[in-house]
């Protein structure tokens, strides 16, 4: 069975639609359903059922389907073995991460790879927490960092997780904001700010958004940006205020941070796939995830 073919019928599984697999794997329906068709004769078993315009799993192809990222998984392992570095951590290993978390947690580790394992190669890939556990699924990453709080994540016993870190949501201000010299805030208080917020429906904009609401007002978003750092500027410039996560709060910006009254905090997890054990490259990973140097200051107090 050839490994590609097999990728391409797991993210059918996952997907649902060849159309979604062809966007996914950059090639075009018909080509997907050519390399299934060439995946049916090299299995000798009917995979895939035709209903109409749509296509589905047969009970084989979902069962193929459903080990095919274990296959998978376990021929990168014995790759991995026949390079013949033993038992040293070698080969590519894709680590996806939300954007706060790879300038505190992901580059620190992966600087510190490259010095103690030569033959590791890291592929940093940043995919916030709706994107992340989506693409560990369907194999386009080996391991993320990821949050595991407030229900937005679809978890499930197909991944092995692993605490990382605690990290406050706090209330971002300018400087000279009225708010800069008090302990905790109250959102309500807030109720009249102009907001900067993430884009719609990311994991920050709806918390924001939700926590906003439990506050008891609708929040007057002034600009939305993908990027952290836009917003922090937007800030500084006295322009908004903004709900963030304390670790994206970056030192170099004047803005002051203050907790809420009610806290809110995030757990900060790597996650996985249980399908088969881990491999040794991808165990080092973790290993320096899980042990990461001193995280440097954020923000302004």
């Amino acid at each position: 069975m050839n490994p590609w073919r097999l990728r391409l019928l797991s993210l059918l599984d996952t997907l649902g639609t060849v159309r979604a697999v062809a966007q996914a794997a950059h090639l075009s329906p018909s080509s997907v359903s050519q390399q299934l068709a060439v995946l049916e004769t090299e299995t000798g078993t009917q995979l895939l059922e035709r209903t109409g315009r749509r296509v589905r799993l047969t009970s084989a192809g979902l069962i193929l389907a459903r080990r095919a990222r274990a296959i998978l998984d376990h021929m990168d392992g014995v790759e991995e073995e026949l390079r013949g570095f033993g038992e040293e951590p070698a080969g590519l290993v894709r680590l996806g991460a939300f954007q706060s978390a790879i300038h505190t947690l992901a580059v620190p580790a992966v600087t510190r790879l490259a010095r103690e394992h030569p033959h590791l190669d890291v592929e940093l890939l940043e995919l916030e927490p709706h994107e992340s556990v989506p693409a560990l699924r369907v194999g386009e990453a080996d391991l993320v960092i990821t949050t595991t709080d407030f229900g937005e994540l679809p978890l499930g016993p197909d991944l092995d997780l692993v605490p990382l870190a605690t990290d406050p949501i706090v209330l971002v201000v300018p400087p000279e904001h009225p708010a800069a010299g008090r302990g905790t805030v109250d959102l309500a208080a807030c109720a009249d700010e102009p907001w900067a917020f993430d884009m719609p429906q990311s994991y920050m904009a709806n918390l924001a958004l939700r926590l906003c609401r439990r506050a008891g007002f609708e929040p007057r978003v002034a600009c939305r940006f993908s990027n952290y750092m836009l917003a922090l500027q937007h800030v500084e410039a006295g322009l908004s205020i903004a709900l963030l996560p304390k670790l994206a709060v970056d030192r170099r910006y004047r803005v002051a941070t203050r907790e809420l009254t009610t806290p809110v905090t995030r757990t900060i997890t790597a996650a996985i796939r249980r399908a088969a054990p881990p491999r040794a490259a991808v165990r080092a990973v973790l290993d320096a995830l899980r042990h990461p140097p001193d995280l440097p200051p954020t923000g302004h107090e």
